[in-house]
């Protein structure tokens, strides 16, 4: 348990340094110049954490929504690492026919928020760093 603590502890670590860093970490955004449906995400996520909200729906307008979700998901799954729990069916509710579609409206939320966007709603694209970008 130990050893798969300290791996779930580096894995956190690399993320925040990653982030801090300002590295780009959107494939998307790097070898195609273009946002993704997510970008803006790691930017709001730092903004929140400096409770600094405005600039959060600056960078992606569902980061009060998708942030939580994604830390609670991450958080489950480092906490099943380290504790090494058995492999076991998901839950009913996982599978149930409310959380596909809470889960497919949130996914049809993020695409219109993205295709928004291109259209100059919500501050326009976020801008990214792509390949070329770096090359100059």
């Amino acid at each position: 348990m130990t050893r798969r603590a300290l791996v779930a502890a580096g894995l956190v670590a690399l993320a925040f340094t990653l982030a801090l860093l300002d590295t780009p970490l959107c494939p998307t955004a790097f070898f195609l110049g273009v946002p993704c449906p997510g970008c803006g995400l790691t930017r709001a996520t730092l903004a929140l954490l400096h409770g600094d909200v405005a600039a959060a729906l600056r960078f992606h307008p569902l980061a009060p929504l998708l942030v939580p979700l994604f830390a609670g998901a991450i958080a489950k799954v480092l906490i099943d690492y380290v504790r090494a729990a058995p492999a076991r069916p998901a839950p009913s509710w996982w599978t149930s026919r409310t959380a596909t579609l809470l889960a497919s409206a949130l996914l049809a939320l993020i695409l219109a928020v993205w295709l928004a966007r291109f259209a100059g709603y919500f501050g326009g694209p976020v801008p990214v760093e792509s390949w070329r970008t770096r090359l100059r």
